[in-house]
């Protein structure tokens, strides 16, 4: 079954759930390749995609925060 391909399927790296093919676009997964792009529909598969995408923010806000305390720390040694 071929899907038309979005206008925003050339996505950057950066636009990428962690280096993957899923891309999160107004409210749905899609699964964007060189080849082609298709939604992704599977409910598993999205919740799990979900999860994941919830998990990996966590962990750049956790990162964030130890930088700042490792930078307030630094400052305060001045």
């Amino acid at each position: 079954m071929s899907h038309p391909i979005p206008t925003w399927a050339s996505t950057r790296p950066s636009e990428r759930l962690a280096g993957t093919p899923a891309v999160r676009r107004d409210g749905h997964w899609w699964l964007v390749t060189p080849t082609g792009t298709m939604p992704a529909s599977d409910p598993a598969f999205t919740g799990e995609l979900d999860r994941f995408a919830a998990d990996m923010a966590a962990a750049d806000r956790a990162v964030a925060e130890l930088r700042t305390e490792r930078t307030a720390v630094r400052e305060d040694r001045r």
